[in-house]
């Protein structure tokens, strides 16, 4: 009788790993994939914090003294930004773990702008 109780709760828990390893797949493959990088646009960055936005996590990334922190909220003193008033861009190229890998690269390529415009708001490497 113990062994049948094993085999359910193996059984169950085996259950529940793979029903958790299917959401994470029907979720990634909800967002949008770029047609000449094949990679799905998973952040946003947003040129004038240095910050991301994860599409799939639904997280900031950002850089406070110095370290990346992540949150579903930006703190309030950062800046005073609004992320609906300014530009962001969709990283076309990168789909990984950590977007802030390529900060320098991307701070080369959108510069901070007060304005908030920039003629590509997409970045691959083309």
């Amino acid at each position: 009788m113990k062994s049948l109780k094993k085999i359910f709760v193996m059984l169950f828990l085996f259950t529940c790993y793979l029903s958790s390893a299917q959401t994470a797949k029907d979720e990634i493959s909800s967002l949008p994939i770029d047609s000449k990088t094949n990679c799905y646009v998973r952040y946003y960055y947003f040129p004038n914090l240095e910050a991301y936005f994860d599409n799939l996590e639904l997280v900031y990334h950002y850089k406070i003294n110095g370290e990346w922190q992540k949150a579903e909220n930006l703190p309030t003193n950062y800046g005073g930004y609004s992320i609906y008033n300014k530009v962001r861009v969709a990283i076309t190229d990168f789909d990984g773990e950590e977007p802030y890998q390529l900060l320098a690269t991307h701070k080369k390529m959108y510069p901070y702008n007060s304005k908030g415009r920039f003629t590509n708001q997409t970045a691959s490497s083309d």
